[in-house]
């Protein structure tokens, strides 16, 4: 079960080394300026690796669970589905239903667990397998691999490490539960967080927050929501942020080192690279040839 490209080492890998009965995966949606039905990338990877697919709008729907029951799984793999499985799903398999959880648990429970660790500015992230419980990413722990996070990731880039990193560790966990040699672990009490999902209201800029908190929130909205800001009352978006030492009002507008910048509480955010409305990104520099009434 899983939706997004997260979720496609894990069903490309699982393919590799297990019969894999059947997936389930998010209806197509509306995407784009044209609104056309785009299917998830699960569903794309799935038809080409010939595997039955279903995409239920809610798992709880009779003929879903009737398709569940009929492929008659021993196990459930979960990566970002987009869905909470119910207690006859979880029940359903064997083996139970595994999940691919992009963080460290139980810091960063929820639905978007690299956004967050980016904007909180953790030093590390990971990913954990678990064995599925009725909780929010409440399960026991199987297995966890860490990484160090840079100041140059953004939320895709972390993305894009973690669905790797999970489908491997999966593989490596999986052998081992299911012959009985590890079992699930609880999570510790202590150090629990929570990451819900991101709206994309929340990437407006408000420069009265600290600078290197809003450096942190332009990577950790990129690519999704994106971070903006107003400019003469259209949104120009902000994909690429440094900080600076130096002195300006909060918001004001100035020039610095040939970028624009923003006045924020201690310091200066220089937009290296912006997205006008109705425009291709550039860079800080060539968006300034055009806009003159900038500083």
């Amino acid at each position: 079960m899983g939706s997004p490209d997260f979720a496609l080492p894990t069903l490309q890998g699982l393919s590799q080394h297990y019969d894999v009965v059947g997936v389930v995966t998010q209806p197509d949606r509306a995407a784009g300026r044209g609104r056309e039905q785009k299917a998830p990338p699960v569903k794309t990877l799935a038809l080409e690796l010939g595997i039955p697919l279903m995409q239920p709008e809610k798992l709880r729907l009779p003929e879903a669970m009737d398709q569940l029951r009929a492929w008659a799984p021993e196990l459930i793999v979960v990566a970002a589905f987009g869905q909470i499985l119910k207690k006859d799903v979880l029940e359903l398999p064997r083996f139970g239903c595994i999940n691919v959880h992009a963080s460290l648990l139980p810091r960063w429970r929820g639905a978007a667990p690299i956004n967050a660790a980016i904007l909180r500015g953790d030093e590390e992230t990971g990913v954990t397998i678990m064995k599925m419980d009725v909780g929010l990413d409440t399960g026991p722990m199987l297995s966890q691999r860490a990484i160090p996070l840079t100041q140059e990731d953004t939320a895709g880039s972390v993305f894009e490490k973690l669905s790797t990193l999970g489908a491997d560790l999966l593989l490596e966990t999986l052998p081992e539960y299911l012959s009985g040699k590890v079992t699930p672990d609880p999570q510790p009490e202590e150090g629990v967080t929570y990451a819900p999902m991101l709206k994309k209201e929340e990437g407006k800029l408000d420069f009265n927050q600290d600078a290197h908190e809003l450096e942190r929130r332009v990577r950790a909205f990129n690519p999704w929501p994106g971070a903006f800001m107003d400019f003469d009352g259209m949104q120009l978006k902000v994909h690429q942020a440094r900080v600076e030492t130096g002195e300006a009002s909060v918001g004001q507008r100035l020039i610095v080192q040939n970028q624009p910048a923003v006045g924020a509480r201690g310091g200066l955010l220089i937009l290296e690279e912006v997205q006008p409305a109705g425009k291709k990104s550039m860079s800080g520099q060539s968006f300034l040839a055009g806009a003159r009434n900038w500083a």
